[in-house]
């Protein structure tokens, strides 16, 4: 997964962290959280605070 996929980095930390509300996670937790998946492979550094922003929405849709 690369950072312009937010849908499925999204669903990929519901299914990791199904009892976490997405909408109180801090984004310094949620970019390590991220860059520790297993199918993640993109440069940490390339991400920004709208990346993390969808990323979070994402994962709030489909924690809803």
């Amino acid at each position: 997964m690369k950072w312009t996929e937010p849908q499925e980095i999204a669903i990929e930390l519901y299914e990791k962290y199904p009892d976490i509300d997405p909408q109180y996670v801090n984004y310094p937790d949620m970019h390590q959280w991220i860059c520790e998946l297993e199918n993640f492979d993109d440069d940490p550094q390339k991400s920004g605070e709208k990346i993390l922003e969808a990323i979070q929405m994402a994962w709030i849709d489909e924690a809803s």
